[in-house]
């Protein structure tokens, strides 16, 4: 029933005029009255002054009114109801949704957030009110939030930012920002955020950057679909093989075969690939200009997750250069630079492989030892780049001289190593053929060299010894050979010689005596016996320091028996240092003696011990340590020392002759001499070699050698002292064309140090 309807239903009779004011006042009296309830609104109406008719009317309208309100408080509630209900799913829907919400204040301090915003940020929803959202941005990008929220200020309209921000706890996320305005009930300004979680996009993104630029590294990159075509090939592809993409793009991979590899060797590839999902290894490519080259391939098959393989993805790597310098490296191993030949490595090598080939096939092998005559002669007077000629030559001169099947190789130096293989199995037989090769050897080598144009001639010592199987060590047969060749050299060079087991036993006689010379050096078994230097008038002006070892086992020893052991062994180090101690030591002890004080020491310092890096700085300390005189030392340096590294030399002497030390050079006239650098060198004077004075009266070329120097000397400024002095017709000659000073036998042998300084005082 409609309202209209409900009433007419209680439409009630016209009234008069005259009741009609009454009535209304009446109905707005009876309207006020009805919130006190019945009893009180009865009490006001004045019924009495109204007629039936009137009441009946006022009571009808008041019912047609009560119903109005009743159906408008129904309407009211139902709306109400229809209200909460949104407004709960609204709370639901903002509370679930799987975006974080949140509003801020213009102040950037969070009023309220969702679940899913309180998820993300690491709190509770209650926690985070009142918190700065800046709080949860990662330093570095919180300009980007400020410049965020000042562009939507400035505009109004809504904006979007992608920025890092991190959780309550500090765990890293990246956030997408999405912000609005809206208006608060009391008229403030709030901002609406919906944030969400990119991470995922972002990493994927990094990874797709990272993927990009991996396809484009220097690694050649091809991508093949499950059908084996060509899809994709990055600029390192083409920069290696010289193929543009659109010229392999829809081709197979064979395109790059050069045809080198058999069938087995693809079909193993493949077999891997299928069954371990990739495979790797080195092969042969060609370029597009037809030039085949090496590469390290590796293949990966890609599978679909609900299927096989949906793509291989292959890299090659141009090993050009790597295989250029594996073989450098292997060359500089195993071959000698300067001539290319074996060395001493890869010599070992085939020796141990010939060995067992002997042992197998019954037959003999030799190994034959070649050294050089005078090789340091040539060095010396015509310097490095001759000799380097001279040694290449030669190795060419043997590789022509054997077979094909022999071994030539270079040790070092002026040593090289010829390897029989395949001789005889009687050892009669294989000695002569070794013997015959031998000489054909020698007589290739003795041949005039031509080098660079000038003529040169030089001979060779070579010893032998033969091998079958493992009988001997390959130490053993090393040793044997090289024995054999010393035992040439000691009989007059320029032979051929087997090994005799005799020379083993002298080679093992130098054993015990290196033995025995490390426990002297340690024990200081040696002494120093003084030959005197006289001037002219005959006055003893210093002495030459020689040394002798009393042997307890041998008696005693001049240096010609151990000091070339010595230089072998590395043993003059030491021993030249205790030399040069004594004699300090001995300075020291004649300056607190006026009738001695005067006295200089000479000491002979062999090449090995001048090279010494700190060779000055132990003189110094040395001096130091005794407190002797460094004006009455006297360091004699032999020619050899004038050899290698020239501007050492040079610094050595300078440092040394400016601390006062004096410098002779030694056995002048027998070695390598450079004017030039005699010139350069501070040196004081020069000694003539015995060897020229023994002669200088029966020899004219000694005697014009003797001049010559004597002559050199005076014009450089230099002081001349003539060794091996042992007849007076010597020294009146040498004192004849300028010679000062004197030492040998005719003043005095080498004498103990109480012999000597009687002979100083009584001279």
């Amino acid at each position: 029933m409609t309202r209209q309807d409900k009433r007419r239903d209680f439409a009630a009779p016209r009234v008069a005029n005259h009741d009609r004011g009454a009535a209304q006042a009446l109905r707005r009296r009876a309207e006020n009255a009805l919130q006190g309830g019945p009893a009180q609104a009865a009490e006001h109406l004045e019924l009495a002054s109204m007629s039936p008719e009137a009441i009946g009317k006022v009571l009808h309208e008041l019912r047609v009114h009560q119903i109005e309100l009743e159906m408008q408080n129904d309407e009211l509630r139902h709306r109400q109801l229809q209200l909460d209900t949104a407004r709960a799913r609204y709370f639901d829907i903002y509370d679930l949704a799987p975006v974080g919400y949140c509003s801020l204040s213009e102040a950037g301090l969070i009023i309220e957030a969702n679940l899913a915003a309180a998820s993300l940020l690491g709190a509770t929803r209650s926690a985070l009110v009142k918190q700065r959202i800046s709080r949860f941005i990662v330093k570095a990008d919180q300009d980007v939030f400020y410049l965020h929220r000042k562009q939507l200020q400035r505009t109004g309209e809504r904006q979007t930012c992608e920025l890092r921000m991190a959780r309550l706890d500090g765990t890293p996320f990246w956030g997408h920002l999405e912000t609005a305005t809206a208006q608060e009930a009391d008229g403030s300004t709030v901002f609406r955020v919906m944030i969400s979680d990119i991470s995922q996009r972002k990493n994927a993104e990094t990874e797709l950057r990272i993927a990009a630029v991996a396809f484009e590294s220097q690694q050649g990159m091809m991508v093949i679909d499950a059908a084996g075509i060509i899809l994709r090939v990055n600029r390192a592809f083409t920069e290696i093989t010289g193929y543009p993409a659109n010229e392999v793009v829809g081709k197979v991979p064979s395109v790059l075969d050069p045809g080198l590899h058999d069938a087995d060797f693809v079909l193993a590839m493949r077999d891997t690939i299928d069954r371990v999902g990739g495979w790797q290894g080195e092969t042969l490519d060609r370029r597009k200009n037809g030039e085949v080259f090496p590469v390290w391939l590796s293949v990966s098959a890609v599978r679909a997750t609900d299927r096989g393989v949906s793509h291989y993805v292959a890299m090659l790597y141009d090993i050009t250069e790597r295989k250029q310098a594996e073989r450098k490296i292997e060359a500089l191993a195993f071959y000698d630079y300067l001539t290319h030949l074996p060395n001493r490595m890869l010599l070992l090598d085939h020796l141990k492989q010939a060995m067992l080939a002997s042992h197998r096939s019954g037959t003999f092998g030799a190994l034959l030892f070649i050294d050089l005559d005078r090789f340091k002669a040539l060095n010396d007077s015509h310097g490095h780049d001759k000799g380097d000629l001279l040694l290449q030559a030669v190795a060419q001169r043997l590789l022509a001289s054997v077979r094909e099947c022999d071994t030539v190789a270079r040790l070092g130096g002026d040593e090289f190593v010829v390897m029989l293989v395949s001789l005889s199995g009687c050892r009669e037989d294989a000695a002569l053929q070794a013997e015959i090769i031998g000489e054909k050897i020698r007589t290739a080598l003795n041949r005039p060299y031509q080098l660079d144009g000038s003529e040169h001639h030089c001979t060779a010592s070579i010893g032998a010894t033969l091998f079958q199987g493992h009988q001997t060590s390959i130490d053993e047969i090393m040793k044997q050979a090289d024995l054999a060749m010393y035992e040439t050299k000691e009989c007059g060079r320029d032979r051929f010689r087997f090994f005799d087991p005799a020379m083993q036993t002298a080679a093992l006689g130098c054993a015990d005596l290196e033995i025995c010379l490390r426990r002297a050096i340690g024990e200081r078994q040696f002494v120093l016996h003084y030959q005197a230097q006289v001037v002219a008038d005959g006055r003893v002006t210093g002495s030459e320091a020689l040394l002798r070892w009393p042997c307890p086992e041998r008696g005693v020893l001049l240096p010609a028996e151990f000091i070339p052991l010595a230089e072998r062994s590395g043993l003059i180090l030491p021993l030249g240092t205790w030399v040069l101690e004594a004699a300090c030591a001995q300075l020291a002890l004649w300056a607190g003696r006026a009738e001695l004080a005067h006295l200089s020491i000479a000491v002979n310092v062999s090449a090995r011990q001048f090279h010494e890096p700190d060779f000055a700085n132990q003189v110094l300390a040395i001096l130091a340590q005794t407190g002797a005189n460094p004006n009455r030392l006297q360091l004699e340096l032999t020619e050899s020392v004038l050899v290698d590294n020239v501007d050492d030399l040079i610094q050595k002497v300078s440092r040394l002759k400016a601390s006062g030390v004096g410098l002779s050079l030694d056995d002048f006239g027998t070695g390598y001499s450079s004017l030039l650098l005699l010139k350069r060198l501070p040196l004081d004077r020069l000694k003539i070699d015995r060897s020229f004075v023994r002669d200088v009266l029966s020899d004219p070329d000694d005697a014009a050698i003797a001049t010559a120097i004597v002559a050199l000397a005076r014009s450089m400024g230099l002081g001349v002292i003539a060794e091996g002095v042992d007849t007076g017709p010597q020294r009146d000659f040498l004192a004849g064309i300028g010679c000062d000073v004197y030492q040998g036998y005719f003043f005095s042998r080498p004498l103990p140090i109480d012999e000597f300084e009687e002979f100083v005082l009584l001279a």
